[in-house]
Parts: structure tokens; C-alpha cells; sequence
């Protein structure tokens, strides 16, 4: 936590013990700065009547319901995991997220058999924990990868918790159920249901499950701030998703609620009544005399009579006077969240519902082509590929999802061409020929990014070319949006000096005109590779292998250097080993932990094949390979690359955050990157824990995360990693050094542990990741874009690590016109400045489209800091239809409403300071910043 005290910020422990003060055991202190966990599990078993189940819940998800759930512990209705630190057992919002879209996705399996595989069986399910990784073992083969399932539900989870941390939903009862505001609650929880079902129909899956994480909040907050539970419910409320269906029995404005409570504990506060009510929170709205409060630590109201609470959001009095109904409360949640998971699936269908969760461990294929008149190899090599990845994996769990297809030449660029059906992505390839006309350099960045605008997070996305970029002024954007999508960017050159009717250069180019790639590909954690006409079919052929999930083994050093071997180590998760060599290479080796050597002779070798294109060399490695530390030699002139690949269902995800202490209640706030000047956590999630070479043996254990400045691959530091939850889930977490942090600067990741039988693991970051010297958030209007309209936006810049001198400049994709009030500000340490932007959008606007705004911030004076760049994406919707009819009235059949929240924005540039005042935390996060309020007319 950072106060905004005196000089600069406090950090979270390091001036006082706030947990103290709610009375909780004395030693729980120490446990909060030494970070060690220690968290009782909690097993939670769904108990309904068979009829109601039959009724609510239909009988799809009877079978789910037969399941014993072990929901990790942490604090429930608290945001995330990292509450777990101020509530020991109990169940957050990030558990039950993830709990029901477990729920839901088994549902999904069961009811649909895999293609070519036996059909997965209840019973072998019945007492177990639901882990992502046992699904998709099951249903998709072992081994198969859950990265992408788990990326996505991550994105979900974090909106849930960013929900009580953003300063335009964290202390409004409208979103949380509070003050009694359970009507309007009602209203705001279907609407972004039917928002996440118009975002991920418009294929923008980042912005569906941003909502769903702000509608899921808030229906488990219902059960959590109301007094459905002490009212005896025992399943979830019957109207709660059907908003034709009147919310009946409300408390009105002048029921007296609550009696006086004097403890932390509040068991029999609420008046004997068949009424229901929700607790108030805060001052705003004040609270009326005789009515609940929400009651806790952070609630200002809950010292005004009747004092006390009913919030069950956690296991600890200190924040929950009726703490002792948590779990009932959780229940109830849970099923809840079943239920809006079953109707999303129900309302997108099986295929849409899978896009929105990633359920799938296939990645994305996209491709950018340079169409000009000298890139007939290219293109044709591209359609090959296609064809060939294609035909390969149809049908199969490998098969892509989504593909995208972005052409470009000069001056022009696009259009983008998105789809999920690999017939339509084939026609659409082999209609692109290579035409006459453009000379170097070409639009190629620009087309990179409305690639990135489209391709799913986690993907790969390969760009064909023959020409340096035109719009090299884009390089520092597309790579923050490379690093915001994690996604990694492959560039195949073609620089054949051979070429006789290449393309027309109207003056010398630079030696040094490729360089824009490169930056872009060290970004994404990619790379450039430069080949001839002669080769690019084979080369092309690297897209098919990353398109197989590979990872990349780190490298030591990370760079080659004269007279020294590189080093990699080989564990038994490791299978199709693939070294990658760039460069005028004069000779190469390789050597195995035995001592068994191969050179650069072309062909078959004791180690494996080794393939020769040009400045191109690629070695595929036979399996199995020896476990242990091999090593390469590479003599060369100039400064050769090397890249060292594998596959492995053994991968992490990361994410950064801030601990919060003050607002509704405690946790870790979000963080696209790491900001210069806060005291940041990483948190890491380990993928394929299960993957063991015998299934006897223990999980991998992974005790620290090494961090290396990038590019030359100098280590930062060892920073040790603690388990957070069971050991199962994979969860670690890690203080970043304040060292680390102190300057802007990129730097990459690398997870070290052991397997079960104690032989090394070594995985690296699929892309590096940078501290930005400032913070700068971007937030929307609520409501989706109409064509024909002017959005407000607001911007918020602030300073954590000295004074800087900033120019701001904004974009916006496609090019609409796009006007700002603050170009340059001046911040001082702990300082923030705010602004206004006005979109307008046209009437020719393609409906159903995404809108990027970028906003950059740049030191006007100190070159060598990189900028820093804050993306707001927007949904474009047309009218919505006006013939529907409405549901009949005994329907049961869920019908979402429109809603409109207001986002009222100050006009003003009004800077102060960071740590206080307006804003009453330093800070806010970026990812949580861009979440978006839509509306929508029905289902």
C-alpha cells in the first residue's frame, strides 16, 4: 500500500500494521511482510433440491452439480488471491470466477466428445479439484496446453477484482448491490451480460470478458451484501438474471433494517423481517437511520447507528460482520455464476462460447502480406503454409480458432479480414496476387498494428515482406502494443540481391532500414528472419511450428559472445528441440550433457537434421534428447542470433499489481507493466504442473524468478517466489526489487525450479516486459460509439520517480477525428495531471467494429526514455432493432435490458498531488482503466 504521506509514498509494511487494528492475531503482521502463506483449504458442496435444480438451473447442469467443488481458498467476495493475506480461508471473487467457467467448461466437454477420443466420464470427476490443466488433458490429449484457457480467464478474473479498486465502480452501490439499491443492481448486472454477448459476437474477446469480469462482481456481490442468505435461501435468486421478472418483497425507504451492534461480530443485527435489503457503504449515498451498513474495516457508515454490518465478503469479523454465513454465501455465488456462464453459452453457442474463454490449446494464425508487384514467392509461400496448417490440423485440438489476414503495399493498407471458419481464411489468401507498382520502403507497421487490433491475445503473427517500413514512426507503439496483446511477431525478409525486376528505389537506402523490425520482434519476443526466393517456402515453414505452441529456452548467455559456449538446459517435459541460427556463420556445434558433438554439415547428424537457407540455419533435434545442460559454439562475423525452441505443455503466465489496503477491501489492483517508483508484486501462474514423465511422481516445484536486462542479458536480480493457494493451482508471487523499478527500462523473465524427481526446469517469458517511467491511463465513456456521435474521454498521467517534462500526442485507429486539451505537462514527483479527449465518431462508421485509441507520452528532453502508451479500445455498434418482442410473461427465458450508465468526466487539466486529494490513492491500473461500459437493447 503507498500512502500519499509527507515525502513521496509509504510502502505496504513498512510504517504499519493496519490488520492489527481489526483485532486479528498478533503474528499475522509478520506474516504479511515475510509473504508466506499459510491457507487452510475449503471444500464447498453445491446442495439443492432436485426440483429446483430441475427449474433454476435446468437439468444441463445437474451433472456439475453432483461434483464435491473444492474452491481455493483466498477472500471471496474480497477481489483476488492476494486477499487471502488479510482473510486466511476464505473464497474470493477471482475463486468463484474461476471455479464456475471450470464448471461450465466440464459441462461443455461432457456434453460434446472430442473428435477421434473417447468421451470424457463424469465419475472420473466426482471429489476432485477442478484444475484447467486435468481438463484439457482429458478432452484434448495430455500434454495439450491450457495456456490460452488460463490467459483468458485471468482477463475475467482481473476485471472482477479491478471492480473494487476503479475509481468509477469502487463506490458505486449501483454495481455492488449496496444501499438497497438492488432494482437498479438488477438492471446494470444484465447489461453487462448482454454487452459481453455484443462484444464477443463483434470478435473483440478482450472486451467481452471485461465485462463479464464487471457482471460477474456484481452478481456474487449480491449474495454477499444482501440478506438473501439470512433470509434462509438455499439457491441462488430465481429473477436475479431475468430482469422481466420483478425483484419482489424489496425493503422500502422507511423499513427499519438493522438493530445496533457494538462488536465486530454481528450475528443478530437484522430486524426479524421477510424483507430484502442491502447494506450501505461509505457516505455516498449517506445512509438513512434504521438501515444496514455494509459494515467492516473500510466502511465509514458502519459507526453510525445502527452500527455494525451484514457483509459476508469474507471470513474475518474485522471485515465482515457476518462472517460466520461466508460460505453460504460463497454457495450460492457459485451457482450463481453457473448459471450466467450456462446462459452466455447458451446465448453465443458451443464455438462462441469457447472463442470467449479461449477453450482451446490451438492458436490463432495470422498473416501480414507485402502485395506488391516483387512478392509472388511470398505470398505464394504464405498460401502453401496456410494450406498446409490447415489441411494438417482440421478437425483436430490443434486446429486455429481464429484467422486474420492483413495486406498492405504503398500507400495503402489493409482492409483486415477476420474469420473462424479456415475455408473462408483460405479463399479470402488465395485472392491476394502480388501487384504492380509501390517502391521501397511500404505501410507495413501499419498493417502490423490493425493485425494486433484483431489477433487474439497469446497468438503469433507472421509478416511476409521484401521492403523496409515507410512508417517507422510507429515502431515504439506497435511494440507497446506487441507487449499489451503478448503477442509474438515473426518478420520472414526476403532480400535477394538477385532480383532483377525487384522493386524501384527512388534513393539509397540505409543499411540500417530494418532496424524498426528487429525492435519489434525483441518486443515481442519474435524475430527477424532474413532468406531469398529460393528459400522462403522452407523457411515459411516456421509459422506451422510456432503455430504448435513452442517455447523458447533461455540462453546463457542470452547473447553470443566470442570464445563462449551458449548454454541451455534439456528437461524430460521437452520434446522437438529446434535450434534457430541467424547470421554470416562461419561454423557452429552443438554438443549434449554426454559430449556428443554436431557441426554445420547440412543432413542428418548423431543429434539431429540440420537444414541450411541462406543466412538461415535450423537444427531439429532428435527425440528423446538427453536431459541436462548442452551447449553451442557459433563462430561468425558480425553478431550472430540464436534461438534455441521446444514444445512443452510446462509454461507461466505473469501479470503485475499493487497491493491495496484502502477502498472497499483489500487485494491486488492490476498492472499492464510495471510503473518506475511503485512497489510492485509479480504474480506468476505455472501451466501443465500435471505434465510428469511418470504419473508417481511429486509436482514440480519452482522457487525463484531470474530477471535480465534486455537485450544484452545482464542479471538484474533473483527475486524468490511464494506459493499462493494450493500448490496445485500453480500461483506464486514475487516482490519486484525496488532497484528494478527505480528506472524505465525493458527486462525479461525467467522461472527456475525443479521437477518431481529434482532435475532442473528452466522457462523464459515468451515476450519481455518493461518498467514505464510514468503512469497513464486512458478510460471511456459508458455506453458503446454510435456512429454519428462525440465520446468523451478521460486521461490521467502521474509521476512516481522524479520530475518530468512530457509531450502527449494521440492517435486514434481507424482515423477518426480525434481532439485533446492537454499536449505537455509538467509533473512532480508524486504528481498527476488530467486531461479531456473528444472522439468524434462519423456517420459512414462500420458497425460492429473496434476503435483504438493511443494516447503516448514522450520526455521532451532525455531521448533514451521510452515512451510510454496508454490504449483504450471501443466497440462502434449501429442502432439496435426495434421489432423485437417482448418475452411472454411467464417466461423463463433470460432477456437483458439496455442500461446507460453516466460517466460524468471533468474538463479541467488539474494537476496535484499523486498520492492524495482527488484521487485518493496514487494510482490506478491500467488494465482495470480501459474497462468499458456497452449497451445493449436485449439478448
Amino acid at each position: 500500500m503507498i500512502e500519499g504521506r509527507g515525502r513521496g509514498s509509504q510502502l505496504r509494511g513498512q510504517s504499519r500494521c493496519p490488520w492489527r487494528e481489526l483485532g486479528l492475531p498478533g503474528n499475522l503482521c509478520c506474516f504479511l511482510l515475510s509473504g508466506e502463506p499459510s491457507v487452510p483449504q475449503v471444500r464447498v458442496s453445491a446442495m439443492l433440491p432436485m426440483d429446483e435444480l430441475l427449474s433454476h438451473l435446468g437439468p444441463s447442469l445437474l451433472l456439475l452439480l453432483q461434483l464435491q467443488l473444492l474452491l481455493p481458498p483466498a477472500s471471496a467476495f474480497f477481489p483476488n488471491i492476494w486477499s487471502l493475506l488479510a482473510a486466511p480461508g476464505s473464497i474470493t471473487h477471482q475463486d468463484l470466477t474461476e471455479e464456475a467457467a471450470l464448471n461450465v467448461t466440464l459441462q461443455l466437454f461432457l456434453e460434446q466428445p472430442p473428435p477421434g477420443r473417447p468421451p470424457l466420464r463424469l465419475e472420473d470427476f466426482l471429489g476432485r479439484t477442478l484444475l484447467a490443466d486435468n481438463l484439457f488433458a482429458a478432452y484434448f490429449g495430455p500434454g495439450s496446453p491450457s495456456r490460452r484457457f488460463r490467459a483468458a480467464l485471468g482477463e475475467v478474473s482481473r476485471a472482477n477484482a479491478a471492480q473494487d479498486f476503479l475509481p468509477t465502480s469502487r463506490n458505486d452501490p449501483d454495481l455492488h448491490f449496496d444501499a438497497e439499491r438492488l432494482g437498479q443492481g438488477r438492471t446494470r448486472l444484465v447489461g453487462a451480460l448482454g454487452e459481453t454477448v455484443v462484444a464477443a459476437r463483434a470478435l473483440d474477446h478482450t472486451l467481452a470478458r471485461q465485462r463479464l469480469g464487471a457482471a460477474l462482481h456484481a452478481l456474487q456481490d449480491f449474495y454477499s451484501h444482501s440478506n438473501w442468505v439470512e433470509l434462509g435461501k438455499q439457491q441462488p435468486h430465481p429473477h436475479l438474471l431475468w430482469p422481466r421478472q420483478g425483484l419482489r418483497n424489496l425493503a422500502q425507504v422507511g423499513d427499519p433494517t438493522c438493530s445496533d451492534c457494538e462488536g465486530l461480530s454481528c450475528p443478530g443485527n437484522l430486524l426479524g423481517f421477510t424483507l430484502l435489503t442491502s447494506g450501505y457503504f461509505g457516505t455516498h449515498p449517506s445512509k438513512p437511520p434504521g438501515k444496514c451498513s455494509h459494515g467492516g474495516h473500510f466502511d465509514q457508515s458502519s459507526s453510525q447507528p445502527p452500527r455494525g454490518g451484514i457483509n459476508k465478503d469474507s471470513t474475518s469479523p474485522g471485515f465482515s460482520p457476518h462472517h460466520m454465513l461466508h460460505l453460504q454465501a460463497a454457495n450460492l455465488a457459485l451457482l450463481a455464476s453457473i448459471q450466467a456462464f450456462s446462459l452466455l453459452r447458451s446465448r453465443l453457442g458451443d464455438r462462441g462460447f469457447s472463442r470467449l474463454l479461449d477453450i482451446t490449446p490451438a492458436s490463432s494464425l495470422s498473416f501480414v502480406l507485402d502485395t506488391t508487384g516483387s512478392m509472388g514467392e511470398e505470398i505464394n509461400a504464405a498460401k502453401i503454409q496456410a494450406r498446409h496448417i490447415v489441411e494438417q490440423r482440421r478437425g483436430g485440438p490443434m486446429e486455429p480458432t481464429h484467422y486474420v489476414l492483413v495486406p498492405f503495399h504503398d500507400p495503402g493498407f489493409g482492409p483486415v479480414f477476420t474469420t473462424s471458419d479456415p475455408d473462408s481464411f483460405w479463399q479470402q489468401l488465395n485472392e491476394i496476387h502480388a501487384l504492380g507498382g509501390g517502391d521501397e520502403p511500404e505501410m507495413c507497421l501499419s498493417a502490423l498494428e490493425l493485425a494486433l487490433l484483431h489477433t487474439p491475445p497469446l497468438s503469433d503473427i507472421f509478416v511476409f515482406t521484401d521492403a523496409s517500413p515507410k512508417d517507422a514512426f510507429l515502431t515504439n507503439r506497435v511494440k507497446s502494443l506487441t507487449q499489451e496483446r503478448r503477442c509474438r511477431v515473426t518478420f520472414l525478409v526476403t532480400e535477394d540481391p538477385s532480383r532483377v525486376q525487384g522493386r524501384p528505389r527512388r534513393e539509397v537506402l540505409s543499411p540500417l532500414r530494418f532496424e524498426p523490425y528487429e525492435a519489434v520482434a525483441l518486443a515481442s519476443g519474435g524475430e527477424v528472419i532474413f532468406t531469398k526466393d529460393q528459400y522462403i517456402r522452407d523457411v515459411a515453414a516456421i509459422a506451422g511450428d510456432s503455430v504448435a505452441n513452442l517455447v523458447t529456452l533461455p540462453l546463457e548467455p542470452p547473447v553470443v559472445v566470442p570464445e563462449r559456449p551458449l548454454v541451455f538446459s534439456v528437461d524430460g517435459l521437452l520434446q522437438r528441440v529446434t535450434v534457430r541460427i541467424h547470421g554470416e556463420v562461419s561454423s557452429f556445434w552443438i554438443r549434449n550433457p554426454a559430449g556428443v558433438s554436431q557441426g554445420q554439415e547440412e543432413g542428418e547428424g548423431p543429434l539431429g537434421h540440420t537444414r541450411r537457407f541462406g543466412k538461415f540455419w535450423m537444427v531439429s533435434m532428435n527425440d528423446p534428447l538427453q536431459t541436462g545442460t548442452w551447449e553451442i559454439q557459433v563462430t561468425a562475423k558480425g553478431t550472430p542470433r540464436v534461438r534455441v525452441q521446444a514444445q512443452t505443455s510446462l509454461d507461466f503466465l505473469f501479470h503485475f499489481g499493487i497491493p491495496m489496503e484502502d477502498g472497499p477491501h483489500p487485494g491486488l489492483y492490476p498492472l499492464t507493466q510495471p510503473v518506475a517508483g511503485l512497489q510492485t508484486q509479480l504474480l506468476v501462474e505455472v501451466t501443465g504442473l500435471g505434465s510428469r514423465r511418470n504419473p508417481g511422481d511429486p509436482l514440480p516445484h519452482f522457487s525463484h524468478i531470474v530477471l535480465r536486462g534486455v537485450p544484452h542479458g545482464a542479471e538484474l536480480g533473483r527475486v524468490p517466489l511464494e506459493p499462493m493457494g494450493p500448490r496445485e493451482r500453480g500461483l506464486l508471487a514475487a516482490s519486484l526489487p525496488p532497484t528494478l523499478l527505480s528506472t524505465a527500462g525493458p527486462f525479461s523473465l525467467e522461472l527456475i525450479g525443479q521437477d518431481g524427481v529434482g532435475q532442473g526446469l528452466h522457462r523464459a517469458a515468451p515476450q519481455p516486459c518493461a518498467v514505464v517511467p510514468v503512469l497513464l491511463e486512458l478510460s471511456g465513456p459508458s455506453g458503446f460509439l454510435a456512429p454519428g456521435t462525440e465520446a468523451l474521454l478521460s486521461l490521467r498521467i502521474a509521476s512516481f520517480s522524479g520530475p518530468q517534462d512530457l509531450d502527449l500526442k494521440t492517435s486514434v485507429n481507424p482515423s477518426f477525428a480525434l481532439t485533446s486539451n492537454l499536449s505537455r505537462v509538467h509533473l512532480e514527483q508524486n504528481e498527476s495531471a488530467w486531461g479531456c479527449l473528444w472522439l468524434k465518431v462519423p456517420d459512414t462508421a462500420a458497425s460492429d467494429s473496434v476503435v483504438m485509441v493511443t494516447v503516448t507520452a514522450m520526455d521532451r528532453e532525455a531521448s533514451t526514455v521510452p515512451p510510454t502508451h496508454a490504449f483504450l479500445r471501443l466497440l462502434v455498434l449501429g442502432p439496435a432493432p426495434q421489432d423485437q418482442l417482448p418475452a411472454p410473461v411467464h417466461s423463463t427465458d433470460p432477456v437483458l435490458t439496455t442500461t446507460s450508465s453516466v460517466f460524468h468526466l471533468s474538463t479541467l487539466v488539474t494537476p496535484g498531488r499523486a498520492g492524495g486529494g482527488l484521487v485518493g490513492n496514487p494510482w490506478r491500473g491500467t488494465v482495470g482503466a480501459v474497462l468499458l461500459l456497452l449497451g445493449l437493447a436485449s439478448w
